[in-house]
């Protein structure tokens, strides 16, 4: 039965996150280090490349973190991988639902990196479109974390 604790724990708070988009919460503040670092990162890969890799650093932390505690059979490391890739993914959607309105406030010199990304791709008109598909992943990450003993082994919890 404890065992369901933590990833209830973090799915009342995934669901608070969804239904709060956009509120700044504890982890935004390393996601957003991640974001503009990947920016850095990417750089020198172009300048499409460079926009993305905000996003792209943004998710392949969690990401990793995700890989690190799996193969180490940690449960509860990769429900929080799983958690904090949810929460990132709900972030990107809320900048990419924001690249019609560009509503949000930014950092550096003020390009809108989905605005921008979309629209270089024609597919700026469909950003509330694409940013639902992330949220949905966010949900369907929130989900996982309830999988992980079952995929994992739970004698590893």
């Amino acid at each position: 039965m404890l065992r369901w604790v933590w990833p209830v724990c973090l799915a009342i708070v995934g669901l608070f996150l969804l239904i709060g988009k956009g509120r700044w919460n504890v982890l935004d503040g390393v996601s957003l280090l991640m974001h503009e670092a990947g920016h850095l990162l990417f750089s020198f890969l172009g300048v499409f490349i460079q926009i993305l890799g905000g996003t792209l650093l943004q998710l392949v932390m969690p990401i990793s973190f995700l890989i690190y505690f799996w193969r180490q059979r940690q449960v509860a490391g990769a429900q929080f991988g799983l958690f904090w890739l949810g929460q990132n993914l709900i972030n990107v959607g809320v900048y990419v639902a924001d690249a019609r309105s560009q509503a949000l406030p930014l950092i550096g010199d003020g390009l809108h990196d989905w605005a921008y990304l979309l629209g270089r791709m024609g597919l700026l008109q469909q950003d509330q479109v694409i940013a639902s598909m992330f949220y949905v992943l966010a949900v369907v990450a929130f989900g996982g974390m309830f999988l992980v003993p079952f995929w994992i082994g739970e004698e590893h919890g």
